[in-house]
C-alpha cells in the first residue's frame, strides 16, 4: 500500500490509496470491522510463491489472512498467458489480462494482496532448465526479491518443491527462484539498485507446503509440520474452505470451480531455508506491537478500542480509532529519524495507519466516489464528473476539499482543486458536479507490461518509462515535458498487479475535527436494466483506434480479398485518413481513404482490396496506420468484458498475419460445433470454406447430412454437457459416410468416458517444443497427401506447442499417422489418430491449431484442409 503525507492549516493528513479499480463499492459489517480491529493488532506478514494464477493454496491464503490475521500475500511469477480459456477466445497476452483480474477476484475474497514478476508464461514446460532458457533468470529473482523487500514477509511458502515433482519447469523454477531470493533480499550486494526505494530484508524461514499429491503412497508425514486450516471463523460466517472454494472458482477461464469443503483440513510444510520451526510456521517470530519501537503505546490504545468495540454501534469507536491514528502517524512520519527506529519499525506504522483509515470509513459508513458517465476519455479531452460524499454516522464529519489529480504525480501536480467546506450531515448525501480537463498527462490505458514489446519468455518494463512516448499527442507530450514530469523511473512498478486508475478525486476530511484523506479512483458508472449499477475503469484511449476485422488473411489464390478496417473515434471530430502497409510481394488499394467521425465513440468502416503480387508461397504482416494532424496511429482498440472480473480495455497493435498459401481443397460446407472458444472458423473461412457454427440440438442426422465434414472445436467434450446425449449421432453421421474432426479435449472432467468410436485414453502429454522434427509415420496415407503434399516444412513456424493432451492408450483400429517429441524424451504417436467407421472417418488430433491458423502458420492451415478432404463425401 502506498502512504503519503501532507499539511493543510497544520494538520496532518494520511491519504489512504484507492483499492481495487472498478468494483462496486465494497461495505463492510461490524463483523468485518471488529476482524479488522483484531488484524491491527497482529504484526506478521507471509509471501506465498508459486508460478501461475490457480496455482496458489487459496485455503491457505484465507486461514492465514483471516484466521491468523497476518499481512499475506502471493507471487505468481506468471499472469498464466500461455494457458487455455475455457470462457473465451483470448489467448496469449489477452489471457493474461484475464487470469490476472481473476486472481485479484480471488484475493478480494480470501484477503490475500496479488504480486506478479516480468515471467511470461509461454506454455508448458517439462523442466526448470528448459524455463531458464526462456526466462531471465535473474529478472524474475530481481522481481521477487523486490516484492520481498516491500512487504517484508516473515515466512516464505513455496507450492511446488524444487525438483521433478513439481511436475512442470515453471512450477520447479518458482522454487527454487523461492530458494535464492530468500538469502538474496537480505543481501545489500544482491541488486543493489533496489536500494533506493526499500532496505535489505531476510525473512525467518522458507517452507515447502507440501501434500499428499507430492508424497509417496503410505509416506510417513508425521514428522512435517502441520496446521489445520480447515477452522470455522464465526465473524465472517465461513469455513476457510468455504472461502477457499469462492476464491478458487474466480479461476473460470481454467474451469477451476471449486466445492467447499468443511472441517479439519490438514496442510504439511516441509523446511527448505532458514530457522526450522518445531510447532508452528511462525515460531520465533513476534508478532505483537512489542516489535516496534514505541509499539507498546499503541498496543494499549487498540486494546482499549477491541474492549470497548460495540457491533451495533461501530461509529462509537472511531475517536479511539483516531487517537491510534495519530499515534500510528508519529511514529510513521518521524519514526525514522528517531534513535533506533527502524524501517521495519516504519514499515508497520504506514500499514497498520492505512488500515486504521480504512477502519474510520467502515465504521463512519462513508460513502464517497467520482464518476463519469463515459467509459473512455481522450488525451486533451474535458470529462464531467460526479461526486457522492455521505456520511451514514452521528460523528462530525467536514469535507473540506476534493482535489482531482491524475495517478502518479506527487502532491497536487496536473490536479485541480474543489473547494467544499461542507459538513457531512448524518445520512444526508452530498452530490457535486465538476468539469475535469487533464490536457497533458493522459496516456492511452495499455496495461504497462504490454506497453512495449518484450520476448517469449519475458515482459519488458523499460528502467525510464517516458509519459511522451506512448498514447500522447505531440503537443501534449511537449506541454507534460515542461513540466519535469515526463519521466518516471520504473522499479516502483515491478510487481504490481495493474496499472494505477488514470485519475483520483481525493477527498480531504475531517473527522471529529482530524484531518483525513481517501483517493477514491475516477471511474465510469453506470446502471443497467438487469444488472444493476455496474461500475468500470476509465480508459484513456486514442484519439483514433485502428481495429483490422479478422485474425489472419490467408490467400489460397491470387485473386484480391477484401480487408476491413474499423476507425473508432476516442473524442470528438477526429478527421484524418487510414492506410495499410503491407511488405514487398503484395498491394493494397486503394493507397488510402479519408474519414471524418464527428461524434466520440462512433465507427466507421472502410474497404480495402489486398491481394498477392506473386504465387510463391509466402508469409507477411498488414498493418493498418491512420493519420490524424500528421501524428500516427496503429492501435487497436479491444474490450474484454465478463462479469466476473472488471471490464478490461487492451490497444493491440493492428496488424494480421499475411500468407500466401499452396492449397487445394475440394469440399465446401463444413459445420463446426465450438467448444470452449476459439477462432478456427474464421480460419476455415479465409481457405473458402462455408461454415456453420452449430449447437448441440443441431447434432441429429438430418441435420448433419448437409455437411461434408464436422469439426469439434477444443475442449467441446469438457464443455457442452449435451454431448454425452448427442454423441451417437455425431459417430451415426460418420458411420453414414461423414467426415468428423476432433480438436483436444482434456483429460480430466470429460462429460463421457468415450470420445471415439474406439476406446482410447486421453493423457496431459503433449509436444512443447513448437517445432520439433516430426516422423511420418504412414507416409502413402491420404491424409499427408491429398488434396496437399504434406512435408516437413508444414511444421515449421509453428507458436508456442506442437500439441497438447495426446492420448496415452488408444485401441489398435486408430491409425497413427505423425511421431515427435521433445528433447530426451520418447516418441509420442498420437498427435492424429484415425479411424475407419462404417462409410465416414473420424480423427482426434491434439495439433495446437486454435494457436497456429490464428497466427497464420502455412502449415496448418495445409495439414488440418487434408483431415477436413479426408474422404469421399463431396
Amino acid at each position: 500500500m502506498r502512504l503519503s503525507f501532507w499539511w493543510k492549516t497544520a494538520v496532518l493528513v494520511l491519504l489512504l490509496p484507492f483499492t481495487t479499480l472498478a468494483q462496486a463499492p465494497k461495505t463492510y459489517s461490524s463483523s468485518d470491522i471488529l476482524l479488522g480491529l483484531k488484524k491491527l493488532n497482529v504484526l506478521g506478514s507471509v509471501l506465498y510463491i508459486a508460478a501461475h494464477p490457480d496455482d496458489e493454496n487459496t485455503r491457505l491464503i484465507a486461514y492465514l489472512a483471516n484466521g491468523r490475521l497476518l499481512e499475506t500475500g502471493y507471487f505468481s511469477c506468471t499472469r498464466g498467458d500461455g494457458g487455455q480459456n475455457l470462457i473465451g477466445p483470448e489467448l496469449r497476452e489477452q489471457l493474461g489480462v484475464i487470469r490476472t483480474q481473476e486472481l485479484l477476484a480471488a484475493r478480494r475474497i480470501d484477503g490475500g494482496q496479488q504480486f506478479f514478476s516480468r515471467a511470461n508464461d509461454f506454455g508448458f514446460s517439462k523442466t526448470a532448465e528448459e524455463t531458464f532458457t526462456i526466462w531471465d533468470r535473474e529478472q524474475v529473482l530481481s522481481d521477487m526479491v523486490w516484492v520481498i523487500r516491500q512487504r517484508r514477509p516473515d515466512v516464505l511458502i513455496t507450492r511446488f518443491p524444487p525438483d521433478a515433482r513439481a511436475g512442470h519447469g515453471h512450477h520447479t523454477a518458482s522454487a527454487m527462484l523461492a530458494i535464492d531470493a530468500f538469502d538474496a533480499a537480505g543481501d545489500p550486494n544482491r541488486f543493489p539498485e533496489q536500494l533506493k526505494y526499500v532496505k535489505a530484508w531476510q525473512p525467518k524461514r522458507l517452507l515447502w507446503n507440501t501434500g499428499s499429491f507430492f508424497v509417496k503412497a503410505g509416506e510417513d508425514m508425521s514428522s512435517y509440520l502441520k496446521l489445520d486450516a480447515g477452522g470455522y471463523n464465526p465473524l465472517l460466517g465461513q469455513s476457510y474452505g468455504e472461502i477457499a472454494a469462492r476464491s478458487r472458482s474466480q479461476h473460470r477461464s481454467q474451469g477451476f470451480g471449486s466445492a467447499a469443503t468443511r472441517g479439519e483440513a490438514l496442510e504439511y510444510f516441509q523446511p527448505l531455508k532458514g530457522e526450522k520451526a518445531g510447532n508452528d510456521l511462525f515460531e520465533g517470530v513476534d508478532m505483537s506491537w512489542n516489535r516496534v519501537k514505541g509499539g507498546a503505546a499503541v498496543a494499549k490504545l487498540l486494546e482499549e478500542v477491541i474492549q470497548k468495540y460495540d457491533p451495533s454501534k461501530p461509529e462509537a469507536s472511531v475517536v479511539g480509532l483516531l487517537k491510534v491514528r495519530n499515534q500510528l502517524m508519529v511514529l510513521a512520519y518521524s519514526g525514522a529519524n528517531q534513535k533506533g527506529q527502524t524501517s521495519n519499525d516504519v514499515f508497520w506504522a504506514e500499514e497498520k495507519a492505512a488500515a486504521v483509515n480504512q477502519l474510520i470509513y467502515d465504521a463512519l459508513g462513508l460513502h464517497l466516489e467520482a464518476t463519469v458517465q463515459q467509459a473512455t476519455t481522450a488525451s486533451s479531452d474535458s470529462v464531467r464528473l460526479n461526486t457522492m460524499a455521505i456520511n451514514r454516522s452521528s460523528i462530525p464529519v467536514q469535507l473540506e476539499s476534493i482535489v482531482y489529480k491524475i495517478s502518479g504525480f506527487r502532491d497536487n501536480v496536473a490536479g485541480i482543486e474543489e473547494t467544499a467546506n461542507t459538513v457531512l450531515k448524518n445520512d444526508i448525501v452530498r452530490n457535486g458536479t465538476y468539469r475535469f480537463k487533464a490536457p497533458i498527462t493522459l496516456a492511452v490505458s495499455q496495461p504497462y507490461w504490454l506497453r512495449e514489446q518484450g520476448t517469449i519468455g519475458m515482459y519488458k518494463i523499460p528502467d525510464v518509462i517516458d509519459r511522451r512516448d506512448w498514447g500522447l499527442e505531440v503537443a501534449a507530450a511537449k506541454a507534460l515535458s515542461a513540466t519535469g514530469l515526463d519521466v518516471i523511473h520504473s522499479q516502483e512498478v515491478v510487481g504490481e498487479p495493474e496499472n494505477e486508475p488514470v485519475a483520483i478525486a481525493s477527498f480531504h476530511l475531517k473527522v471529529n475535527g482530524e484531518g483525513i484523506g481517501y483517493d477514491m479512483p475516477i471511474q465510469y458508472k453506470r446502471v443497467d436494466p438487469a444488472l444493476g449499477e455496474l461500475y468500470r475503469p476509465l480508459a484513456v484511449v486514442p484519439p483514433v483506434a485502428v481495429n483490422i476485422v479478422g485474425h489472419a488473411y490467408v490467400f489460397a489464390e491470387n485473386k484480391p480479398k477484401t480487408v476491413l478496417v474499423t476507425l473508432k473515434a476516442g473524442r470528438s471530430n477526429a478527421k484524418g485518413t487510414v492506410a495499410l502497409q503491407v511488405p514487398t510481394g503484395w498491394k493494397a488499394e486503394p493507397t488510402s481513404i479519408p474519414f471524418d467521425i464527428k461524434n466520440k465513440d462512433e465507427e466507421r468502416t472502410v474497404e480495402f482490396w489486398v491481394q498477392p503480387t506473386s504465387s510463391q508461397q509466402s508469409t507477411g504482416q498488414l498493418r493498418a496506420v491512420a493519420t490524424m494532424d500528421g501524428q500516427a496511429y496503429s492501435r487497436g482498440i479491444q474490450v474484454i468484458n465478463y462479469s466476473h472480473i472488471p471490464t478490461q480495455t487492451l490497444f493491440p497493435e493492428a496488424v494480421a498475419p499475411l500468407v500466401k498459401l499452396d492449397l487445394k481443397r475440394r469440399k465446401q460446407d463444413i459445420g463446426y460445433l465450438m467448444g470452449a472458444g476459439d477462432d478456427v472458423p474464421d480460419a476455415l473461412r479465409q481457405i473458402g470454406y462455408n461454415v456453420t457454427l452449430l449447437k448441440p440440438e443441431d447434432l441429429t442426422a438430418e441435420r448433419l447430412r448437409r455437411y461434408q465434414a464436422v469439426v469439434v472445436g477444443i475442449r467441446a467434450y469438457n464443455t457442452l454437457d449435451r454431448l454425452k446425449y448427442q454423441q451417437p449421432a455425431l459417430l451415426q453421421y460418420v458411420e453414414n459416410g461423414g467426415n468428423l474432426v476432433v480438436q483436444y479435449t482434456v483429460s480430466r472432467g470429460t462429460v463421457l468416458p468415450e470420445i471415439g468410436p474406439y476406446p482410447m485414453k486421453l493423457s496431459s502429454d503433449r509436444v512443447t517444443v513448437e517445432n520439433a522434427p516430426v516422423t511420418f509415420l504412414k507416409p502413402q496415407h491420404a491424409l499427408l497427401n491429398t488434396p496437399n503434399k504434406i512435408t516437413s516444412k508444414d511444421f515449421e513456424g509453428w507458436q508456442q506447442e506442437q500439441g497438447l493432451y495426446y492420448p496415452s492408450q488408444w485401441d489398435t483400429k486408430y491409425q497413427t499417422i505423425i511421431s515427435s517429441h521433445d528433447p530426451g524424451e520418447p516418441a509420442k504417436e498420437s498427435a492424429i489418430l484415425v479411424a475407419d467407421y462404417g462409410k465416414g472417418h473420424y480423427i482426434y488430433t491434439g495439433l495446437s491449431f486454435f494457436r497456429e491458423l490464428p497466427a497464420g502458420v502455412p502449415g496448418a492451415y495445409r495439414l488440418l484442409t487434408n483431415m477436413i478432404e479426408l474422404g469421399d463425401k463431396k
